[in-house]
């Protein structure tokens, strides 16, 4: 896992879906990789090979790892992420594998144990742990600024067709896939949240296909959460027009709220008065996936820990399938 400092790192980019794309350039902006691809399609891989100028790119899997590579990037639909994960391991092949890190709990302990006796890096890519605001607003709540957390509110939506024009051809549509509000989107969210405030203990879910054309899987839901003591609720749709996100954390002596949609995080602590505007950051929409790409690579040099581990991974995997089972049955969960 070790590499010389400075060195140019091989990456693999499995998958050329839009986040497969990206996920290409990003990497190749950071200077630090050579990057090649596997997509299937060939069309779409000649195309990005030939736009990106990529030095190699496979029909597949098998035929790439015909060659080396020092990691990989899983984006294919979370149901393949544990078996093409687990191919690369047993090559010593390091993984940064999308969100989420599947649609079952099948095969996630044996690879957590696989990729600790390889000593390789791994991590998942929840990729608003890289989001400067969200960093900053956790270390002032770490070290106790605002007292203990008591409350979290997570209010947020986007209008979907709008950004995933082509989502009816992909893998949204089937829950099987990974898709749905809760899998595609309000897994960030609750991922961040339980970085800031702890797993989830249980939860009980309502969520309904409101509107979306071309599928029937869930575009708005709401949940109910417990993080231990702290008590939680998440709100999502992917069909409003404005493109607005929250994350709030009340606690003793003070509130912090993360806006993702503005880049920026806020506070207030004295009853009446008005938000006060901690850190506001300038990001273009390649920037978190750039940092995301660089944090991967200090990984695999060593000289940095997982973003986000599999264990953490797998734990929000937990709350997102107990958010599917509490949605259809109406009973609250313990993930």
């Amino acid at each position: 896992m070790q590499n010389s400092e400075g060195s140019t790192r091989r990456v693999l980019v499995i998958g050329g879906g839009s986040i497969g794309e990206r996920h290409v350039r990003c990497f190749q902006q950071t200077g630090r990789a050579d990057v090649c691809l596997c997509e299937i399609n060939d069309c779409l891989r000649d195309r990005i090979a030939r736009e990106y100028r990529l030095p190699a790119a496979y029909h597949s899997l098998d035929d790439a790892l015909a060659d080396s590579f020092d990691g990989a990037v899983v984006c294919t639909p979370a149901h393949l992420h544990i078996p093409m994960a687990r191919q690369l391991a047993e090559r010593g092949i390091s993984v940064l594998i999308e969100k989420p890190l599947s649609t079952s709990l099948d095969g996630i302990n044996d690879l957590i144990e696989l990729v600790e006796s390889q000593q390789i890096a791994a991590s998942v890519a929840y990729v608003l742990r890289q989001h400067p605001a969200l960093q900053a607003m956790k270390q002032a709540i770490d070290a106790g600024r605002f007292g203990r957390s008591l409350q979290l509110v997570h209010v947020g939506g986007q209008h979907f067709p709008f950004y995933r024009p082509a989502y009816r051809e992909t893998y949204y549509v089937r829950r099987e896939t990974g898709g749905g509000a809760i899998q595609d989107a309000l897994t960030h969210m609750l991922n961040a949240a339980e970085w800031l405030a702890g797993p989830i203990t249980k939860l009980v879910a309502d969520a309904e296909h409101c509107l979306l054309d071309g599928s029937s899987v869930e575009d708005t839901a709401n949940l109910l959460t417990r993080h231990g003591d702290v008590l939680g609720s998440f709100s999502l749709n992917q069909h409003q027009a404005p493109n607005d996100t929250t994350l709030t954390i009340i606690c003793e002596r003070g509130t912090a709220r993360f806006e993702v949609h503005r880049n920026r995080w806020l506070s207030c602590c004295e009853p009446g008065t008005d938000w006060n505007v901690e850190g506001e950051f300038t990001l273009e929409r390649d920037d978190l996936f750039i940092r995301q790409a660089n944090a991967f690579l200090n990984q695999l040099d060593g000289t940095a820990p997982a973003a986000c581990t599999l264990a953490e991974a797998a734990q929000t995997l937990r709350v997102n399938l107990a958010a599917l089972e509490s949605a259809d049955s109406g009973i609250w969960m313990q993930p």
